[in-house]
């Protein structure tokens, strides 16, 4: 028997600036990080303008959705900072000055040689249904509601401000209130193959997992990470039960798990050449040396990554990585014979265990009717054999350039694991 129940939360991020783009909200992010350690399941993020009619929907909507409801932004003293005063008239209480907190902004201004002003004076009132919460930091005080079963806090928008609420007072509150549940993640990552064939193949699977595991497919540039979710009161049980059911997918998707949780396909491609004692070059064309910007991302990446070409144009294909002229002026630089002389090529010319090459029509001109915009090669060389394979992309210039790349190093990887039949 589990002795939690689901607390849920719903993060308000307030201002005109943040709807303009003017300013990215990386205060809600952080936050249902943090909530989520603490097993808080974050419903809805909400980002709103300094109005009053808008806000106001917005705490009202959030009251029926959340437990607890976290709100950013809108606590200066000027009179576009509209979060204190709204507050104020959904809990219909007044506003009155706190000796304490004026008190801690007299201070805060002595400490730096600044004159106290009466519009500074005004970070000190606050609504009376609240609970003052010091903001060691900056000028505007935290506020603490508990009304109807649900709590509020409302925080600066200055991001090094409200983490030091966060971590001092408000992650310890709803730990102190709250029986709550440990949330358990892991992440399977997969390359080669699409979402919806992915859920084809493990449709069996995903319908017999346990209750207390929920799955959820994040797809994102030729890569599908699949996210196993465990709630429970136990660590060591739910680790124990995501293992045991990532043990029988294995078995069906094995061929495209290059990785678990944070560790992205370059990092999984050091690690087993790494293993291996292996080292790779690369020939690239249409990638533009991106493949290889890449691998050497990774830190410790010099003692597999010998280098790379970039011969973007065929003379230096012919003149320098030495492909033949006859190949180019048969069948192009955008063709399988001359990926494939790329790829032994520069594996030679760089006394490496495994050539990688690219060569293609990025766009978003360049294309014809027999190889449109978007038609690449890529070919790995290794161990006497060449394996190569033809892309059908898109009309988008960096994004034939990034799916190459995860087609290519996914391909790679293959190579290495010996999975290419």
């Amino acid at each position: 028997m589990t002795n939690y129940k689901e607390i849920t939360a719903e993060i308000l991020a307030i201002g005109d600036e943040l709807l303009y783009g003017q300013i990215i909200d990386t205060n809600s992010h952080w936050i249902s990080q943090e909530l989520d350690k603490i097993g808080v399941r974050v419903v809805r993020r909400t980002t709103v303008g300094d109005n009053r009619d808008s806000m106001m929907a917005a705490f009202e909507d959030a009251e029926k959705r959340a437990d607890i409801i976290l709100m950013t932004g809108g606590l200066g003293p000027t009179n576009d900072d509209l979060t204190k005063p709204l507050l104020a008239e959904y809990f219909n209480c007044s506003i009155e000055l706190v000796p304490e907190a004026l008190e801690a902004v007299r201070t805060f201004f002595e400490k730096r040689g600044r004159e106290l002003t009466e519009l500074n004076r005004l970070q000190a009132h606050l609504p009376t249904k609240c609970t003052y919460v010091p903001n060691e930091v900056g000028t505007a005080p935290g506020m603490w509601f508990e009304e109807n079963g649900k709590v509020w806090m409302s925080m600066p928008g200055v991001p090094h401000e409200m983490k030091k609420l966060m971590n001092d007072f408000v992650i310890p509150k709803i730990k102190s209130l709250y029986p709550l549940p440990i949330i358990y993640h892991k992440v399977i990552k997969t390359v080669g193959i699409g979402e919806s064939w992915l859920a084809d193949v493990i449709k069996d699977w995903e319908k017999n997992l346990p209750e207390h595991i929920k799955l959820a497919y994040l797809p994102s540039l030729g890569q599908v990470r699949l996210r196993l979710t465990a709630f429970g009161d136990d660590y060591d049980e739910l680790q124990a039960d995501v293992e045991t059911v990532i043990d029988q997918v294995k078995p069906l998707i094995d061929k495209y798990i290059y990785g678990y949780n944070h560790e992205s396909l370059e990092e999984s491609i050091g690690r087993l050449l790494k293993q291996a004692n292996k080292k790779v070059a690369l020939a690239e064309s249409c990638s533009g040396g991106y493949i290889s910007h890449l691998i050497t991302s990774i830190p410790g990446s010099s003692k597999y990554f010998q280098g790379t070409l970039v011969p973007y144009h065929n003379q230096f294909k012919n003149e320098i990585l030495d492909v033949e002229a006859e190949i180019l002026k048969k069948h192009g630089a955008v063709s399988e014979e001359t990926i494939i002389q790329m790829a032994e090529n520069i594996r030679t010319m760089f006394g490496a265990d495994y050539g990688l090459a690219s060569s293609g029509i990025a766009g978003p001109d360049g294309g014809w009717k027999e190889k449109p915009v978007g038609t690449v090669w890529i070919a790995c060389a290794y161990e006497g054999k060449t394996v190569s394979k033809k892309l059908q992309l898109t009309h988008d210039r960096m994004l034939n350039i990034q799916l190459t790349a995860v087609a290519a190093l996914n391909l790679l990887r293959l190579c290495i694991l010996g999975k290419t039949e």
